[in-house]
């Protein structure tokens, strides 16, 4: 089951259960505004594909809830900055 995680690994950015999200296979998070600065879009930790996250139903939230823990890559924001 998906740990259905709490934030983007990069900004840190908030992102709702039913929220667009991005994960690779081993559920790296990250927002669509940073995935759109990773190069070939593909996750910066382990290089892999990314694809939209599946939302879970509101119903199996409340017997499956999703994860409050927040994980963050230490280096994201300086390897993949802001741009403009």
């Amino acid at each position: 089951m998906l740990e259905i995680r709490p934030n983007c690994e990069c900004c840190n950015g908030d992102l709702a259960p039913d929220a667009e999200a991005y994960i690779c296979t081993f559920e790296c998070t990250w927002c669509p505004s940073c995935v759109g600065r990773f190069p070939e879009r593909a996750c910066p930790n382990c290089g892999g594909d990314l694809q939209r996250r599946p939302t879970r139903p509101l119903a199996a939230l409340r017997s499956s809830p999703a994860s409050k823990h927040r994980v963050l890559s230490a280096d994201c924001r300086d390897r993949f900055p802001v741009r403009g």
